[in-house]
């Protein structure tokens, strides 16, 4: 039985909750600027990160398996620094083709060539055990950047 999550589900699961954190996180934003709370920067922007982060995984997961020019995906990698800009750049993929198909390097598929394929056919055959421990490695990243503070320092 092929699994439902092909490479277009995940980046567009991923592509839209960027967009949608991108709302919260600038809704939360004007909530402090126009003095009605502060705590909720650090919720949305906390969301926001974290699936910034996620969308960034996912993103170089898909290039790998769908075998995109580096133009293509290294676009993706900057447009989530873009406000919005995911969910439209996922729909121009899916239009052009590029997000079709199935994962190549999944088990019974294609034969993994060099170090960044067979990782992905290890993540692709050892699904629950990737998912954690990639999971684990994005908590790790978030919580170092959050212990080094925001980007831009308030005041």
């Amino acid at each position: 039985m092929e699994s439902t999550m092909t490479p277009r589900n995940l980046f567009r699961l991923f592509a839209t909750a960027e967009v949608i954190t991108w709302a919260g996180l600038i809704a939360a934003l004007i909530l402090r600027a126009t003095g009605v709370t502060d705590g909720a920067v650090r919720i949305a922007g906390g969301i926001h990160g974290f699936i910034f982060l996620a969308y960034g995984v996912t993103t170089v997961f898909v290039w790998v398996n769908q075998r995109w020019r580096v133009g293509t995906g290294i676009t993706g990698l900057l447009l989530a620094v873009v406000p919005f800009a995911t969910y439209p750049f996922e729909r121009s993929l899916d239009r052009r083709g590029l997000l079709a198909g199935p994962w190549r390097l999944r088990p019974g598929g294609d034969a993994p060539a060099g170090f960044v394929e067979h990782v992905q056919a290890w993540i692709l055959r050892r699904p629950i055990l990737a998912i954690t421990l990639i999971v684990i490695l994005i908590v790790l990243v978030f919580v170092t950047l959050l212990w080094l503070g925001p980007p831009i320092p308030k005041g």
